[in-house]
């Protein structure tokens, strides 16, 4: 094994964590330095067996404060960037930590990256960018209408990092993934909402009608096209990350409630969420052929899988 470390920011994420014990159970990296600020949706329970190991090192620190982590970056061969704020409705209620995080932070990393090592850069994005989409499907060429100041963000940190490969020619790539599901994920999300809600004797709320389409992908899946991404993508490519399997808010729910055995009496329709996109909906063609990737993961298998999890571990992981 050659000698490399990778950073990876975000690491205490739901998707970040992923990545993290992934890399670790590859055993690739000589040193694996996990940056986090440790926010609300942070939790170290996800990556907790990983953090016992020598070459894991946490780095409590925001993105923006690149003097604590600039360091570290000439021995890393890899940034995989993940940390933003991502709750699209804390985006509606106080947009300026989302600009702060997602455009400013990713920024800086980029730049600090860029003087300071020859890092090969991932940045991790979302299917959100492209907004709504009526009937057809976004490909990576599709034009960027995003509706939400998070989204706004997002598209805004893509937009950053293909003008520094543009103008610098900095080893970059962005993924821009389907909405993520399975165990770890924080209660403020619509599935574990649901599920812990359930669990709980307490009805699942739904915004608006219930008719919302969303795409979705196994947490464990999109890491794995992650992996491929930062390996073998093309510098400056923008790579989608979907499944095709999409569905309704109202159906999504009907599953996990026929999952737990539930009727639904425990649906509570409330006012829609403002700007509420109607349909999300990836063109991952690319990404099948020139990486040979495709997801592995049965949609409902995963839907039960991640049930099960958050049954057996609601009394843990309450809070988070």
């Amino acid at each position: 094994m050659n000698p490399k470390s990778i950073l990876i920011t975000g690491g205490a994420g739901f998707i970040g964590s992923e990545f993290v014990r992934q890399v670790f159970a590859k055993g690739n990296y000589s040193k694996i330095f996990v940056l986090d600020k440790l926010t609300y949706a942070s939790d170290l329970r996800r990556i907790e067996k990983e953090l016992k190991d020598k070459n894991v090192e946490l780095l409590e620190f925001d993105v923006n404060q690149t003097d604590k982590y600039l360091s570290v970056l000439p021995e890393c061969v890899e940034v995989v960037h993940f940390a933003a704020e991502s709750h699209v409705d804390r985006s509606i209620a106080e947009g300026f930590p989302f600009l702060n995080t997602n455009i400013i932070g990713t920024y800086k990393l980029l730049e600090t990256v860029r003087i300071h090592s020859t890092a090969r850069t991932l940045l991790v994005s979302t299917d959100e960018v492209y907004g709504s989409i009526e009937n057809l499907e976004a490909n990576e060429a599709f034009n960027l209408d995003p509706s939400s100041i998070y989204s706004a963000s997002k598209a805004s940190a893509d937009i950053i990092g293909i003008a520094n490969y543009k103008t610098h020619n900095q080893d970059l790539v962005i993924s821009r993934c389907c909405n993520n599901y399975g165990p770890f994920q924080n209660s403020e999300k619509f599935i574990p909402l649901a599920i812990e809600n359930l669990i709980s004797g307490k009805n699942v709320p739904v915004y608006g009608d219930g008719l919302n389409v969303r795409e979705w992908i196994h947490i464990s899946d999109h890491v794995s096209a992650l992996l491929l991404i930062l390996n073998l993508g093309k510098p400056g490519s923008i790579y989608n990350i979907g499944t095709s399997d999409r569905y309704s808010n109202i159906e999504l729910l009907r599953l996990i409630l026929s999952e737990m055995q539930l009727d639904e009496s425990r649906i509570e329709y409330v006012k829609d969420r403002l700007g509420h996109d109607k349909r999300y909906a990836l063109n991952s063609s690319k990404i099948l052929r020139e990486l040979d990737w495709k997801p592995k993961i049965d949609f409902k298998s995963g839907i039960a899988e991640t049930v099960r999890w958050h049954v057996d571990n609601y009394a843990n992981m309450r809070g988070k």
